[in-house]
């Protein structure tokens, strides 16, 4: 196996950036989900996984280091992240109030519908969601879900037919001819080296309502989900389709394209 692609996003739920190096440590990828946008009315996270209100967000694309990230704008224009008034730029993009931010706040929150109801009633459908208290298993202040790093394999990707950007991964791994899919469900408690870092899989990734929507150009997928609800569901996680796996950090290093994976 080898390093097919590295990805972060600087600003979570938006399109992020393809890159050939990325360091690593306990806090996740350098530069990776380490802004957002909080709701004003809410004082919650904005999350695509709530797509009635932030769906939006994925057709912008952040880039750049901590301190430099700029984003792209559904109209071709760009802002700093730091720039005086983009807190209204982007609200009256959301059509809600929001404020950029920088730090995790204590407890942070987001609201996660379940998606298989998002995909039975449509992604405008107003019905109460579950509210959940993110990165509890990465230190820092990112704005990471759950766990410092996620990687998903050529395997899985193309066993769903789906392009893995839609699964927001920061590790692609590309496996060999005739690697079965899924096998990331098979990793959870082993060792990953990859480059110079060493990783440990945490838990295969329960999936949101995020694969299906439209990332920047690219059109609506159903099928990125309903593939999983249909062939991927894993026990362990409480039946829930799943595709990749989050990981921890053991040892801090760089990652490079084309470095290759050791599964221990």
């Amino acid at each position: 196996m080898r390093v097919r692609s590295l990805h972060r996003y600087p600003v979570k739920s938006m399109l992020g950036e393809v890159v050939t190096t990325l360091f690593v440590d306990e806090r996740g990828a350098d530069g990776d989900r380490r802004l957002a946008l909080l709701d004003d009315e809410t004082g919650r996270v904005a999350s695509a996984k709530q797509p009635r209100l932030w769906r939006r967000l994925l057709q912008c694309q952040a880039s750049g280091d901590t301190g430099r990230v700029r984003i792209q704008l559904p109209d071709g224009t760009s802002v700093a992240a730091g720039e005086p008034g983009i807190d209204d730029v982007l609200s009256r993009l959301l059509e809600r109030s929001v404020h950029l931010v920088s730090q995790r706040p204590q407890g942070a929150t987001l609201e996660r519908p379940d998606p298989e109801k998002v995909l039975e009633l449509g992604v405008d459908a107003d019905f109460e969601a579950p509210v959940i208290e993110i990165a509890q298993a990465t230190p820092g202040d990112s704005f990471t879900d759950l766990a410092p790093l996620h990687a998903i394999t050529t395997a899985t990707v193309e066993q769903v037919g789906a392009e893995a950007l839609r699964y927001r991964p920061n590790v692609v791994i590309e496996t060999p001819s005739g690697y079965p899919p899924y096998a990331e469900n098979d990793w959870v408690g082993r060792d990953l080296a990859v480059g110079e870092a060493r990783l440990r899989a945490l838990k295969a990734t329960t999936r949101c309502v995020v694969p299906t929507l439209e990332h920047g150009p690219l059109p609506r997928a159903q099928h990125a989900l309903r593939t999983l609800v249909a062939e991927n569901r894993v026990p362990a996680e409480g039946n829930l389709p799943c595709a990749g796996v989050y990981l921890e950090v053991l040892a801090e290093g760089t990652i490079r394209t084309g470095d290759p994976v050791t599964l221990y």
